[in-house]
């Protein structure tokens, strides 16, 4: 019987977690050159002073054969944090040992023991994993489309902030980066 386990990544797992990312592009028909990711991004943002992100490893006798990268999310008509599941993934030589299945029932655990309300992801159309998810009692949001904006165009709308205001109206922005340090004394 394999050893299994499901535990935090660690800083020295970055190599093996870009390795599986990789993986994942092409199980999802996505060419190798979509990646950007490298360990400098996932120590940065993984394990640095501002983590983006928490990563659970799943393990098969040792060897690391899955993930599941996942960050908070908040819900407004909840009034509660979430999580949200950017990535899950098993290697196609570990499937049918459960692996899948703990890596979700960890990242439940975690969101129970954090008081946070629910669980979202996206899975591709095509994906057979959309039965996985729905023997977990996972619902399908039909009613809701996924959204992008990447950098180009992010960019550019961020540029008009200011110089685009309704109706010829002077606008201002202020964001927390922005704004001096409160003096202590007066909280």
């Amino acid at each position: 019987m394999p050893e299994i386990a499901i535990r935090p990544a660690r800083p020295d797992d970055a190599a093996t977690i870009v390795a599986l990312v990789r993986e994942l592009a092409i199980y999802e028909r996505e060419p190798l050159s979509s990646v950007k990711l490298g360990e400098a991004d996932i120590l940065r943002d993984g394990f640095g002073p501002e983590r983006r992100f928490e990563l659970l490893l799943a393990t098969l006798d040792g060897a690391a054969e899955g993930f599941a990268l996942f960050f908070p999310n908040y819900s407004t008509w909840e009034g509660r944090a979430g999580l949200y599941i950017e990535d899950l993934f098993v290697r196609e030589r570990a499937r049918g040992h459960g692996l899948g299945r703990l890596l979700m029932a960890a990242i439940a655990k975690l969101a129970v023991e954090r008081g946070y309300r629910r669980i979202d992801l996206s899975v591709l159309e095509w994906n057979p994993a959309r039965r996985f998810y729905e023997k977990l009692a996972m619902v399908e949001l039909t009613a809701w489309r996924l959204y992008r904006m990447e950098a180009a165009t992010l960019a550019r709308l961020a540029a008009t902030v200011l110089r685009d205001a309704p109706c010829g109206r002077s606008a201002s922005f202020e964001t927390a980066a922005s704004r001096p340090p409160q003096d202590e004394e007066r909280g």
